[in-house]
């Protein structure tokens, strides 16, 4: 790419596609056109000298606009959030998938060189991910299909519309399946939030409270791996310009599993303190384990996700410490 062709970002207002624009414009590229349907105030990051668009894309006409010109589009706007959200609003999950119908005719239409669609690992069999000690999971996984109701059935069935735009239509799409993104201006309070984010903030609030009870969501053996939002941003862009990975859904994330109860004491550590924990049985906990298996994505690309979950869990604990006491202070804050 030129760097003056046109970039275009969809769910920029929200953590992965925020971060996304972000990466671009520190890369040089100066024709960034960032879409959201949230209110500008409500975006986490609002990037100096990009196109800022307040857009609905479940529209299609909406879609046809915000491609207009476009040279790549990357498309990670979706109606999600963390387990408590996507086991709760399946039906709001399900309705992302006219956001994708429309984003990918309406690139095509757009005459768009390459589109990047995200997916999930919740797209995967949940037969394989019913035991904490989980083996990672590979890219065939996803078949026989028995993905996670609501969620992950649409990532999978959008999944099978960019292969057929590549298929039929000749349009190069890409598809990464993302395992639990976290880090640094990402959804951390109000219910849509996802593990490391809510643990983080509940010590934060243990400390401002001096109310050191904590609750956990399930029985703390879940497992799972946390991939940090910058390797997640630099793996789009590296599978988005691999044409060995046209219309072939890729794992992206981290291999580093852990449990949830780990996940907590990694950040009494941080915050040099410790929680007395309670477990709640009957909330939403999903899939008893999972994690990403990366012999494909480094077979390909040579390259995975490596930033410790420590280093990452640290800078993230950090600027959501930063968030809630300017929201204390009265500041106008997102929390997604």
């Amino acid at each position: 790419m030129n760097q003056t062709d046109l970039i275009v970002i969809t769910g920029a207002g929200g953590f992965i596609a925020g971060n996304l624009v972000l990466y671009f414009k520190k890369k040089g590229f100066a024709n960034i056109r960032a879409v959201d349907k949230k209110p500008l105030y409500d975006w986490y990051l609002r990037v100096p000298g990009v196109e800022h668009l307040c857009l609905d894309v479940s529209n299609e006409a909406d879609c046809h606009r915000v491609c207009e010109g476009a040279k790549e589009v990357y498309n990670l706007a979706a109606d999600m959030g963390g387990m408590g959200f996507i086991e709760r609003f399946r039906v709001e999950c399900l309705r992302s998938v006219l956001i994708n119908t429309h984003m990918t005719e309406a690139a095509y239409k757009a005459g768009a060189d390459r589109y990047f669609f995200s997916s999930s690992a919740c797209a995967y069999n949940t037969s394989l991910q019913s035991d904490p000690n989980v083996r990672a999971l590979k890219e065939a996984d996803a078949y026989p299909a028995l993905a996670e109701r609501g969620y992950g059935w649409e990532k999978l069935f959008s999944e099978m519309v960019c292969q057929e735009y590549w298929h039929e239509r000749g349009m190069k799409t890409f598809v990464a399946r993302f395992h639990n993104v976290y880090g640094p201006h990402g959804t951390w309070d109000g219910g849509r939030e996802k593990a490391p984010a809510a643990i983080c903030r509940k010590m934060i609030e243990a400390i401002d409270k001096n109310d050191f009870r904590i609750t956990i969501w399930g029985d703390g053996k879940q497992t799972r791996s946390f991939m940090y939002v910058d390797d997640c941003v630099q793996g789009v862009d590296k599978i988005m310009h691999c044409d060995d990975l046209i219309a072939t859904p890729i794992n992206l994330g981290s291999s580093e599993l852990v449990s949830i109860d780990t996940l907590v004491s990694k950040v009494e550590k941080i915050a040099d303190r410790k929680l007395k924990r309670s477990y709640d049985l009957n909330a939403p906990r999903g899939v008893a384990g999972r994690n990403s298996d990366n012999t494909f994505i480094k077979k390909v690309l040579g390259w995975e996700p490596d930033t410790p979950l420590d280093k990452g869990l640290e800078t993230t604990y950090g600027w959501i410490k930063d968030q809630y006491e300017r929201r204390k202070a009265g500041e106008h804050v997102g929390i997604g």
